[in-house]
């Protein structure tokens, strides 16, 4: 793991100290707006502010000797080039044994070869005592003997190919100790460079710096007033009295610059607009000011300083376009003092909830997230695995495929028809997101060249879900995306971020150091500031998580084990009732077959009492069944309390062993408690068997909480 770990920082140290760090990087100047006079004299004002700000700041830090920053440059040259060399002898040796992968494959095609020719023999043998026909033969025997010609070349091919593959085997055995050894020593030569570059990178004499917060309100406020730039922050603040107070209020309050400078500053540098949002949160909710609550209002205000667009249903035109940021708030506020969110919300950052609340679906869609799965698969809320909490609903419900897109509702929203209709890696990793926002747990999207997947937080660290490990994609984190599409170095940069923001305040330090190497231009402060990382994250142990999901990304049903709830049952779970008016209730947990769960049926805590049923989409068919006693013989009303994500599903029941099945078609309730219509059904007086099932064409999940039978007079 600390090779992984090391690795990881190195790429991230090559891929900024190439110039000066990106993270530092000063953002592109929007184009001007007209400055009135008095926006003149605040553009004044705010870069006279700015210009001594970062005198005094360049002034306050320490000088680095010359001749140690010498020594830091060349060791920093020595392990980029020991790291190089250690790839090479790796690519090296993984050719090397590649060549067995490349023999099996051909003893794979000799195999098929071998069957081939065995097969065309057989028929050229079938040509030759046909009967009859003269002409239907001579044909026959043609194209026999053609066959067996082309297949005995393609033997002769494979046999030729598997010659040359065996001599690369027995080639590379040889090789391979050569190999090894080059490796490791490559791997030694790398272990000494980079204590050397981080004895150096420690000899710079500036750990006193790092580890103080003496000078942190003014790297903060440089920090803002940089990205803001004194521009926007004078035609924000010209608008009128309130914004100019808004600019003011912010640059006098320490602590509240430093706290957004760490979680990564306002959306495309809009401070001033930030500051409103988190004015107005703060005014429509007073529990907005402190604690838990005041990192989500802080978190809202940055991320939706630039306005995102609301992805409302088609059908629904009189309704915003833009999410109402304080509206976003109050929604999660009200979540979380429900205890409607995941337990580990409250011990989330500013930077993790920005991840959060920056969802474009409307507030009422997030409600339905919740209400949904805990109908639905009230399992996966409890899960223990976090790589797979809430999330694994894409694996279990939303169906790889486009080719039911085009049912999509106007009426239903975005994510609803996701699941109502599945679709392909894109739209899987939509609905993997917005689910993980909805109990409040941080995501982001992470696209690979050609497949859409996503990264999101667990206790343990970050995970990619439904797509390759890291290193592979490229991840926007909350600051504005700084790097191209198609840059897998981004992949490394934020696992290494997420790693070192999980350690807290150590995670200061890497920030002073960045912020400085801005105020200086200088790279030398980049790279120390990822030297640091690195060592902050050897120091936490920090894990890399291997991704989930991978061989669902572009299928149905997984490979991996899949850990199945184990609920124990009471005798009042499975207890039939009896009414005064001869109703039954029969509860879904009292099968009398299956009477545990498996990968098909799955019995669950329900949210409405009790335990309920879950009719899994995956899998082969599997039928279910009830006995009990009954009164009166009769004709009986049955009806069902029932969770659908989809349309057009169906139920079949028989009774007693009857040859003939009636169907109950099945209401689509969108993911919430609903009834299906009554069907009619005759029962014997005593004991009574309904067996149920379901292998109807486009099959999807099912919820059951209970069956009523009711006498029909």
């Amino acid at each position: 793991m600390k090779k992984q770990i090391a690795k990881l920082a190195v790429l991230a140290v090559m891929a900024i100290c190439i110039s000066s760090a990106v993270a530092a990087r000063k953002p592109k100047k929007p184009v001007a707006a007209p400055l009135t006079k008095i926006g003149e004299k605040l553009l004044a004002g705010y870069s006279g502010q700015l210009n001594a700000l970062t005198a005094g700041i360049a002034k306050a830090l320490p000088r680095i000797n010359e001749q140690k920053k010498s020594a830091y440059l060349k060791a920093l040259h020595t392990e980029k080039a020991a790291q190089a060399d250690r790839d090479t002898k790796e690519a090296a040796l993984n050719k090397n044994k590649g060549h067995v992968g490349l023999l099996n494959h051909r003893k794979g095609w000799i195999g098929r070869a071998i069957k081939g020719v065995a097969e065309a023999k057989v028929n050229l043998k079938k040509a030759q005592a046909m009967t009859g026909d003269a002409d239907a033969k001579a044909k026959a025997l043609k194209e026999a003997q053609k066959g067996l010609a082309d297949i005995q070349a393609n033997y002769n091919n494979a046999a030729s190919e598997l010659k040359k593959a065996q001599a690369l085997v027995d080639n590379a055995k040889i090789e391979e100790p050569k190999l090894v050894k080059q490796l490791e020593a490559a791997e030694k030569a790398l272990t000494l460079a980079k204590a050397n570059a981080m004895r150096s990178a420690k000899g710079l004499d500036i750990n006193a710096f790092l580890a103080s917060n003496k000078l942190d309100a003014k790297l903060a406020k440089y920090q803002i007033m940089t990205a803001a730039t004194p521009q926007g922050l004078a035609e924000f603040a010209q608008e009128g009295r309130k914004q100019g107070k808004l600019i003011r209020k912010l640059l006098a309050d320490d602590d509240l610059m430093i706290q957004i400078a760490v979680a990564g500053g306002a959306k495309a540098g809009k401070y001033g607009q930030a500051m409103k949002i988190y004015t107005d949160i703060q005014k429509a909710s007073s529990k907005a000011k402190s604690g838990v609550l005041q990192r989500l209002a802080l978190a809202t205000s940055l991320e939706h300083a630039r306005p995102i667009t609301q992805r409302n249903a088609k059908a629904k035109t009189n309704v915003p376009a833009t999410v109402n940021p304080v509206n976003r708030y109050l929604h999660f506020e009200k979540a979380y003092l429900n205890n409607e969110l995941d337990p580990a919300f409250k011990d989330l950052s500013v930077w993790d909830y920005r991840m959060v609340v920056n969802g474009e679906e409307p507030e009422e869609t997030l409600t339905w997230g919740r209400k949904m799965l805990a109908n639905y698969r009230p399992d996966q809320i409890s899960k223990k695995d976090y790589r797979w909490r809430y999330v694994e609903a894409v694996r279990s419900e939303i169906k790889y495929g486009s080719q039911n897109n085009k049912y999509d509702q106007d009426d239903l929203q975005f994510f609803q028809n996701i699941l109502k209709n599945g679709g392909v890696c894109g739209r899987r990793a939509f609905f993997g997101r917005f689910i993980l926002r909805s109990f409040g747990i941080p995501t982001t999207a992470r696209p690979q060249r050609g497949h859409a997947t996503l990264v999101h937080w667990t206790p343990d660290g970050w995970v990619i879900c439904l797509g390759a490990g890291w290193g592979v994609g490229w991840v926007n984190g909350p600051e504005d995306a700084r790097r191209s599409k198609g840059d897998s170095s981004k992949d490394t940069i934020f696992l290494a971020q997420t790693q070192a923001r999980m350690t807290g305040k150590p995670y200061k330090q890497i920030w002073r150091a960045k912020t400085a190497g801005a105020v200086q231009a200088s790279g030398i402060w980049d790279s120390v500031s990822l030297y640091r990382q690195r060592s902050i994250i050897e120091k936490a142990k920090a894990k890399t998580l291997a991704a989930v999901g991978t061989d669902i990304g572009e299928a149905n049903e997984t490979k991996e084990k899949v850990d199945i709830v184990k609920t124990a049952m009471t005798k009042a779970d499975k207890k039939i009732t009896v009414g005064r008016d001869g109703t039954i209730t029969i509860p879904a947990a009292a099968c009398s077959k299956p009477t545990k769960s498996s990968g098909k049926i799955i019995f669950m805590p329900s949210n409405l009492g009790g335990k309920q049923l879950h009719y899994s989409r995956n899998g082969k068919p599997q039928e279910f069944v009830y006995t009990f006693n009954v009164r009166k013989a009769g004709k009986y009303a049955l009806t069902s309390r029932v969770v659908t994500p989809s349309w057009k599903q169906h139920l079949t029941v028989k009774a007693n062993g009857s040859a003939k099945k009636i169907d109950i078609a099945l209401p689509f309730t969108v993911g919430m408690w609903d009834k299906t219509q009554p069907v009619e059904i005759a029962l014997a007086r005593g004991k009574n068997v309904l067996t149920f099932s379901r292998d109807h064409e486009g099959l999807k999940g099912l919820t059951i909480r209970d069956f009523t039978l009711k006498p029909v007079n």
